[in-house]
């Protein structure tokens, strides 16, 4: 398709495509928007002409977008939210408030069970104009830093250092090390000896060497929805685990926790946000109680300031 135009596209076009994206359907999405379905195709069409690519596929089932698509909605999420800061940081300013706005927060499960709330308590404390948005994101794939980079969340809590790259425009930083240990029913007097009961999000690429190492590790026999299910079916004596820190907050007196000695692996946790929202005014908030509170709150190894 022939660029024919360079115009950039409006407010309202960028809205459209995501609307789109989210509905599925040119017709949901002019529900959604209060427009004609018409309107919407107008629009779509005008933003492919100044793009000069195709971004949705339309069939009978609806729209979905292109890889070019993919890309252009993303963006236009990042733009449209650049857009809410501004105004509201300029209204705050312009009123001598404090921080005020939405912070929309990635996470993965364990992170916002026991990283989150206490720094969600500072945060409200400190700044009760921020409205804390969390959403929680399997670590697996691209994972919450992939929410940031498709515009749905302003900052991720994520684990870092892995075999994906960060997405163009990220950033990231090192919050803490979380070290893995076995996890075996209390008082089992030979714990490796117990079948592995594991879950998709465990042993990312950060340990997948060390587990490569270990002759000991059984194939899994069981495969849990998530790390509470490992727990539960580990108290119970289905088997044994190995699992990172954060997973074992708080874990019941029938789970028996092994040191895996110094070659222990362990996983970096951090946080995400884009290059263009690290400096705004509710992110930099977060930040500096994620940084006060995080490694105190979890009693393991600091970060980088």
């Amino acid at each position: 398709m022939a660029r024919t135009t360079d115009s950039d596209l409006t407010p309202q076009e960028l809205r459209t495509l995501v609307a789109v994206a989210d509905a599925g359907a040119f017709s949901a999405a002019a529900e959604a928007l209060g427009v004609s379905q018409s309107a919407v195709s107008h629009s779509v069409r005008g933003s492919e002409r100044t793009i000069g690519a195709v971004l949705f596929d339309r069939g009978r089932t609806g729209a979905r977008p292109t890889p070019a698509g993919e890309k252009a909605v993303a963006h236009a999420r990042r733009i449209l939210r650049l857009l809410d800061v501004l105004a509201a940081e300029a209204r705050g300013a312009a009123r001598s408030e404090a921080v005020v706005g939405p912070l929309r927060i990635a996470a993965f499960r364990s992170a916002a069970l026991h990283l989150l709330p206490p720094v969600l308590q500072r945060l409200r404390a400190r700044y009760p104009g921020i409205e804390p948005r969390v959403r929680i994101v399997r670590e697996v794939g691209r994972g919450t830093a992939g929410e940031v980079a498709d515009g749905k969340a302003d900052v991720a809590i994520a684990t870092l250092g892995g075999s994906l790259p960060l997405p163009p425009g990220l950033v990231a930083r090192r919050l803490l090390e979380e070290p893995y240990a076995l996890v075996h029913p209390t008082g089992h007097t030979a714990p490796r000896s117990l079948p592995l009961v594991d879950w998709a999000e465990n042993c990312g690429s950060y340990t997948r060497d060390w587990w490569a190492g270990q002759d000991w590790i059984p194939k899994a026999t069981v495969e849990a929805e998530d790390d509470g299910a490992v727990l539960s079916l580990v108290s119970t004596g289905h088997g044994m685990a190995i699992m990172p820190a954060l997973s074992l907050t708080g874990a019941a007196d029938t789970v028996g926790i092994t040191d895996l000695g110094l070659e222990r692996p362990t996983r970096q946790i951090g946080y995400v946000t884009t290059s263009e929202l690290a400096a705004t005014a509710v992110v930099r908030a977060l930040v500096r109680e994620l940084r006060t509170t995080v490694p105190q709150a979890v009693g393991l190894v600091g970060g980088d300031a």
